[in-house]
C-alpha cells in the first residue's frame, strides 16, 4: 500500500513513518501543504493521512484543492482539533475519515486499511463498481468516478460511494443499513443518521439528470428514472 503522510511536526512525522513502514506500508512523508499537493499528484497514493495545521496551505485547503483537481484518493484527517465542528468541516470538504490526536497506532492502521479497501476499481461490500449504464449514468470500474452522459460528475467521495451502490441495483431498494456500511465503512463513531445527510446532498446533485433518488420508508433508497 502506498501512503502519503502529511504531518508538519518532524518528530511525529518520523515516528509515524517508521511505525507504518514496519506494518508493511510504503510511506512518503512531507510537512507542508504545497508540497503535499505536488506529492499527491505525482505519486497517486492509495491513502492520504492529512494533518490540518500545516504551513503553506492548511490541511483543509489541501483537501479542497485536491478534490477540485479530481484527486479522489481516500483521506484520513489526523489532527489535534477534536471539536465536532472541525470534524464536520473536514468531512464536508471531502475527507473520508477523521482521527483526533492522541490516538492508538493500531486504530490508525485499521482505519487506513479500511480506506484502502475502498480503492477505485474495488466493489465495496461486494457490489459491482462497474454497474451497467442507467439513464446515461455509469460508474467507471478503474477510476471509481461516476459519469453522466460521458462527463464526470462532481461528487464528494461519500456521495460517489452512495451513488455507486445504488447504480449497482437501479430500480431496486438498497437498505439504509447496507448503504451506511458502504458509505461509512469501519467508522463506529459516525451517527447512523449521517447517511441521510449524504442522501440529501446527492439528491440535489441528481436534480437535473433525469434520475431520482427515492426514499422508501422502512426499506431504504433506490434510483429511478424521472417521468
Amino acid at each position: 500500500m502506498k501512503l502519503l503522510l502529511v504531518e508538519d511536526d518532524p518528530a511525529m512525522q518520523a515516528t509515524l513513518q517508521r511505525a507504518l513502514e514496519r506494518r508493511g506500508m510504503q510511506v512518503v512523508a512531507c510537512g507542508d501543504g504545497l508540497r503535499a499537493l505536488e506529492r499527491w499528484r505525482a505519486g497517486l497514493p492509495d491513502v492520504v493521512v492529512l494533518d490540518l495545521s500545516l504551513p503553506g496551505l492548511d490541511g483543509l485547503q489541501v483537501l479542497e484543492q485536491a478534490r477540485a483537481q479530481e484527486l479522489r484518493t481516500p483521506v484520513l484527517i489526523l489532527t489535534a482539533r477534536g471539536a465536532v465542528g472541525d470534524r464536520i468541516l473536514g468531512l464536508n470538504t471531502g475527507a473520508d475519515d477523521y482521527l483526533a490526536k492522541p490516538f492508538d497506532l493500531d486504530e490508525l492502521e485499521a482505519r487506513i486499511r479500511a480506506l484502502a479497501r475502498r480503492l477505485p476499481g474495488t466493489a465495496p461490500g461486494g457490489l459491482a463498481a462497474g454497474a451497467p449504464e442507467f439513464c446515461g449514468m455509469r460508474s467507471d470500474p478503474d477510476s471509481g468516478a461516476v459519469y453522466f452522459n460521458g462527463a464526470p460528475m462532481e461528487l464528494a467521495p461519500r456521495e460517489a460511494a452512495l451513488l455507486r451502490a445504488l447504480l449497482a441495483k437501479p430500480g431496486h431498494a438498497v437498505a439504509k443499513e447496507r448503504l451506511f456500511e458502504l458509505v461509512f465503512p469501519g467508522e463506529p463513531d459516525v451517527h447512523y443518521e449521517a447517511i441521510e445527510v449524504v442522501v440529501y446532498r446527492l439528491r440535489k446533485k441528481l436534480a437535473d439528470t433525469g434520475v431520482e433518488l427515492v426514499t422508501l420508508r422502512g426499506l431504504g433508497y433506490l434510483l429511478k428514472a424521472q417521468p
